[in-house]
């Protein structure tokens, strides 16, 4: 069986990029830019760049951002109408006991026995943090806590969240909850971009449930930061999750294993800020123009063209700029017949050794089958390759 290889082609794209290499490459470099935590992981939300990259890989107990998860399952149901805004649920005594008053937990104060709504009970987990508003949901859409939580986990696959998974909806202490930096920054723009008729309930001051008024838990809220939670777990320590924008521009941010509280409230702000300010724009290729050739086996051409879909640009630093470079990546051989516009590669945009972002790449043109002759030259061509 031949062994699968991946083989980048990728001297147009070099070529290409010295047009775009910054003028100030040849300077000396500054420090890389470290957070104070174990994990972290932003990306700027128009371009896709990712600006800060640690352990992002690295998974760690999600605590309250679980509730971030929780809440997008019921606005993914509330806009398949499997629910309706005016939906209630009643209040267990699990629910009451395990996130309610007696918890001595983030609670929204449900009473033992009523029904709330589902826009109230998503109030109350978005602004409350509300264990209980959680457990009462996932009673009534699943019609248990584990089995909301088995659908938790499916629909972060469905987002891309491969590393994550949940065992109950409120995040509270078991082994199972896990997620990484980058799926809750993939989670944090999906519930931005997917959701804006629901998203201003994050910055949304205070809430009162059952004559108890309680501010907004998310003590980063301000000054660009407008979402979306908080957490702790003993052993991993304080995360957060954050959505910022000022001046036109959003990043979306996740951190976890920091210290405490106070080095939380100030790095958060700190690396947004730095995200914020630290970056310009730089455009690399226009829609559907050529990045660059790749080889085709069994075809009646040898090369098809690759181009974008979307415009390509990326941010680089303002005050510490490096080489930036591209790259073709696509699994070879590339089988004829292709039609126009198919998926053939990924262009793979470095600054640096750093990975900024990754942009599919489609045909310009088909290839058709190649004679006997043609594929004959393929064959002896592969063969060549295959054993450099």
């Amino acid at each position: 069986m031949r062994k699968a290889t991946y083989r980048s082609y990728c001297s147009v794209v070099v070529a290409a990029g010295l047009a775009f290499l910054s003028a100030g490459a040849a300077q000396s470099q500054t420090a890389p830019f470290i957070a104070k935590a174990e994990q972290a992981y932003m990306i700027d939300a128009e371009t896709g760049t990712v600006l800060l990259s640690q352990n992002e890989d690295q998974s760690f107990p999600p605590a309250s951002l679980a509730k971030l998860m929780t809440v997008e399952v019921v606005l993914d149901a509330l806009s398949k109408a499997q629910v309706t805004p005016e939906t209630a649920f009643p209040v267990s005594e699990y629910a009451w006991r395990t996130g309610g008053a007696p918890s001595r937990t983030s609670t929204m104060f449900a009473a033992l026995k009523s029904s709330i709504g589902i826009n109230d009970l998503l109030t109350g987990i978005i602004v409350q943090n509300a264990n209980d508003g959680c457990i009462i949901i996932a009673e009534g859409m699943a019609g248990s806590d584990p089995a909301f939580a088995k659908r938790m986990t499916v629909r972060a696959g469905e987002l891309g969240m491969s590393r994550s998974r949940f065992t109950n909806s409120t995040g509270l202490p078991d082994p199972g909850n896990q997620t990484t930096a980058r799926d809750m920054v993939r989670l944090a723009q999906h519930l931005h971009d997917t959701y804006p008729d629901r998203y201003g309930l994050f910055t949304k001051p205070d809430f009162e449930w059952n004559r108890i008024f309680q501010r907004n838990k998310n003590t980063l809220l301000g000054n660009g930061i407008d979402g979306l939670g908080l957490g702790f777990a003993e052993g991993s320590g304080f995360a957060a999750v954050v959505s910022a924008e000022r001046e036109g521009r959003r990043v979306y941010l996740a951190l976890s294993g920091i210290t405490d509280d106070k080095t939380r409230q100030e790095e958060a702000r700190r690396v947004v800020d730095w995200g914020l300010t630290a970056f310009e724009k730089r455009h690399l290729f226009s829609k559907d123009e050529v990045v660059g050739s790749v080889s085709v086996y069994g075809g009646d051409a040898s090369y098809v063209d690759l181009s974008p879909k979307e415009d390509v640009s990326v941010l680089v630093p303002v005050n510490n700029p490096e080489r930036i470079s591209g790259r073709i990546v696509y699994r070879w051989p590339l089988n004829a017949p292709l039609d126009v516009g198919a998926n053939a590669g990924t262009l793979k945009v470095f600054s640096g050794e750093r990975l900024l972002r990754e942009v599919p790449l489609y045909t310009k043109g088909s290839v058709g089958k190649g004679s006997l002759t043609q594929n004959a030259a393929g064959a002896l061509k592969e063969l060549l390759l295959f054993w450099l």
